[in-house]
């Protein structure tokens, strides 16, 4: 039985943004975890997302494929997504899923997400682009908090233009509960880092999210993620702990089937497809150069993504 980890729990509104800093930039190089309360998403619209989710996934897979991942927005079927290319089993991942691209601003932008028609599911649309923007905002101010606890600027991340059109996608999982018999080597979601800066994740209750601390550590130690009711699960992405030079951990973690059908929503926030991430400053010395080169982001996140996605993991 894997041990349950004791993360620190943040809590966005808070007044003493100095202590808060302190805890998240101690949650980040203990774990890369951490649990968010009192994040400004309203609890009844959390309620809404996951019925709507239940009502997508609950269509017959024809209507589902009718809206299959197209410029990474829309559905990817069971087993259609490998998150752990190194694993033994020839078989994805047991989860489907749907994303939802940047939300066009203004009638003049071009939308390249996919929706549900109105017909079937009438309230889909405007309670994801709700959940969409009050997420970003969640999104935005945890940002904040990650550059104060690296002692900068609370805005840097803007400043450098990161967050100027940020790639954020909001992800609709669905882990059915029935498949545990079937074979013990297929996981929900096989072992991966996020790709990122900061992942924020909500689920309907159901546990099954583990943790691996120490990536590099044979045999790999797995410890449990329990829900609490209406708070996010944040991670630290790869492109925060490339900019950080490691000092952040980007934690490698997985979802296990437990006998019971999962719903999550998980919300990535990352940089602006033409942002450099490169090591700051702060975060190397000559006795700990840049581990990493610079790199764009949007270049980082579609070769992660091609892995991930190749080998008829389409």
């Amino acid at each position: 039985m894997e041990s349950a980890l004791q993360l620190p729990i943040i809590d966005l509104s808070s007044q003493d943004r100095n202590a808060t800093a302190l805890s998240v930039r101690q949650a980040c190089l203990d774990y890369g975890f951490f649990y968010l309360i009192n994040h400004g998403v309203e609890e009844t619209l959390l309620e809404r997302v996951f019925d709507e989710s239940r009502k997508f996934f609950s269509l017959p897979v024809e209507e589902k494929m009718k809206l299959v991942r197209k410029e990474h927005r829309g559905y990817t079927a069971l087993y259609a997504e490998k998150l752990d290319p190194t694993a033994s089993t020839d078989k994805g991942d047991a989860k489907e899923s749907y994303y939802i691209g940047p939300l066009a601003g203004n009638a003049t932008e071009n939308d390249l997400n996919q929706w549900p028609s109105r017909e079937q599911l009438p309230s889909w649309r405007a309670t994801m682009e709700s959940f969409y923007k009050q997420a970003l905002l969640a999104g935005r101010q945890v940002i904040s908090l990650l550059a104060l606890a690296l002692n900068l600027d609370e805005n840097y991340f803007e400043k450098i233009g990161a967050l100027d059109n940020p790639a954020a996608f909001l992800r609709l999982l669905h882990y059915p509960g029935d498949l545990r018999s079937l074979d013990e080597e297929i996981l929900g979601a096989s072992a991966h880092s996020d790709y990122g800066m900061i992942t924020l994740l909500v689920t309907n209750g159901i546990s099954g999210l583990q943790v691996c601390k120490e990536k590099s550590d044979r045999p790999q130690v797995w410890e449990d993620v329990i829900p609490i009711d209406k708070a996010f699960i944040v991670n630290v992405g790869d492109l925060m702990e490339r900019w950080t030079n490691c000092l952040f951990r980007s934690t490698l973690h997985r979802v296990i089937p437990v006998g019971e059908e999962r719903y999550s929503v998980a919300f990535f926030l990352d940089p602006n497809e033409d942002c450099v991430v490169e090591c700051l400053q702060s975060c190397c010395t000559e006795s700990s150069p840049p581990r990493y080169p610079p790199i764009r982001s949007m270049d980082y996140l579609k070769e992660r993504l091609r892995l991930t996605y190749e080998d008829g993991f389409a």
